[in-house]
């Protein structure tokens, strides 16, 4: 599945979590890291709201069946790039 499908899934269920619970969650982080979509999930499964647990299997269905993949930032550490030695400490680059 296209990484834009599995955004839009959750994003949907952020706004669901956050309409219904109050809960506020990382859309890309859901999608880029199995575990937290799992834990996302599971405290959309103990909703009784019929519609959080309809967006949480297709969550699971596109991102938590799927091995996760290590995040590598684009500035910080672009893909085949050596590690660097560059520190920012206390400020923005």
């Amino acid at each position: 599945m296209p990484d834009h499908e599995k955004i839009a899934i959750a994003a949907r269920l952020h706004v669901l979590l956050r309409r219904r619970l109050g809960r506020v969650t990382d859309v890309e982080w859901m999608v880029k890291s199995a575990d937290y979509a799992r834990e996302v999930v599971r405290v959309s499964r103990a909703a009784p709201y019929a519609e959080l647990h309809e967006w949480a299997d297709r969550l699971e269905a596109a991102v938590v069946t799927q091995p996760d993949v290590p995040l590598r930032h684009p500035v910080l550490a672009p893909a085949g790039a050596p590690p660097s030695t560059r520190r920012y400490v206390n400020t923005i680059r």
